[in-house]
């Protein structure tokens, strides 16, 4: 079955200016994003929604389909993504008269992925039923035991404590946390446009490797991506 895989990549981006279209390791950030889903055997087709003429022209440059340019009005700092996501299959039902199931979306932050990591994505999306599967990977801290908030006399406690005196001391009696990644994501077509957050239907997930789930959004992220990216790339 032929799927078809999302690409969001707005123009504005104020942590790291232009960088959808920065260079990484010799090819556009969202150049990465493309051809790793298109290297997934079972998507065919790979739409790019931005708001550039000039993302929308490398886009296409590497294989995707850019259909529509999206509305200033649904590309700024703090709009939603899933109203982005929205736009797109509104799109895609007025023209085609069809909705892709799942939907899918490959954000172009996230670089260090494989295509595997999106069929795991997929796999998990058919096999459990859920409504939303993210990518997730295992958290380094955990609101349970190493992580505080400051309270409201300026000091600090723990993010979890329930003020009853049953702290948990050590990091293995902490429930399992992890962290949502921006690798992939599987959703139900439906539920997207029937509802404003990822959980508030059933939400399943996929574990990722951490060293593949850096997320670019300041030039740090960028660096460190493209540093693991060549260290890669020298050892193929």
């Amino acid at each position: 079955m032929s799927m078809t895989a999302f690409i969001f990549a707005r123009g504005g981006s104020k942590g790291l200016p232009g960088k959808n279209l920065r260079p990484l390791a010799g090819k556009p950030l969202i150049g990465w994003a493309v051809e790793q889903a298109l290297a997934v055997e079972r998507i065919g087709r790979v739409i790019v929604s931005t708001d550039s003429e000039d993302i929308a022209a490398a886009a296409r440059a590497s294989g995707a389909d850019t259909p529509f340019l999206r509305p200033a009005a649904l590309a700024g700092d703090r709009t939603p993504e899933l109203l982005a996501w929205r736009h797109a299959l509104d799109h895609l039902q007025k023209t085609e008269g069809a909705l892709p199931d799942p939907f899918i979306s490959v954000p172009a932050t996230s670089p260090l992925r494989l295509p595997q990591d999106i069929d795991a994505c997929i796999d998990e999306y058919l096999a459990s039923g859920a409504d939303v599967v993210l990518t997730v990977t295992p958290a380094h801290r955990s609101p349970w035991f190493n992580m505080v908030k400051r309270l409201s006399d300026n000091g600090f406690g723990l993010v979890n404590d329930d003020g009853k005196g049953g702290r948990i001391i050590r990091r293995q009696d902490a429930p399992e946390v992890f962290d949502v990644t921006t690798v992939a994501y599987a959703v139900r077509p439906a539920y997207i446009l029937a509802n404003d957050d990822l959980f508030s239907g059933r939400v399943s997930a996929a574990v990722v490797p951490v060293e593949r789930t850096v997320d670019i959004d300041t030039l740090w992220d960028f660096q460190l991506a493209e540093f693991i990216m060549k260290k890669r790339m020298e050892e193929e």
